[in-house]
């Protein structure tokens, strides 16, 4: 199972700055290893962000993401204490959710 997801979420004022650092290998498939072989293609294929219970994020990724990538949005209307919950499937079946509050 992947790492934990590391989760900053900060207010200002009525905007809620959130970064995500999702830590995944992010294979392209079109790496080898030492010996030769190709390195089989393992990625993360959709993102499912929601802030206080509403989805603001829903998209789909590919193989030319870089590894353990960092995602960053500002969303509007939100306050201190709403929950942020970040989902991720990838190519493979793998899946990981985690929460963080955001902070004043």
């Amino acid at each position: 199972m992947a790492d934990p997801m590391k989760i900053r979420a900060q207010l200002k004022g009525d905007v809620a700055e959130i970064r995500v650092l999702m830590s995944h290998a992010m294979e392209t498939g079109q790496r080898k290893d030492n010996s030769g072989n190709t390195i089989p293609a393992h990625f993360i294929q959709a993102i499912t962000i929601e802030v206080g219970g509403k989805k603001v994020i829903q998209g789909q990724t590919g193989t030319s993401v870089s590894r353990n990538p960092v995602f960053a949005f500002k969303v509007k209307g939100a306050k201190a204490g709403d929950e942020v919950v970040v989902n991720w499937v990838d190519n493979k079946g793998d899946k990981r959710t985690d929460k963080a509050a955001i902070t004043a």
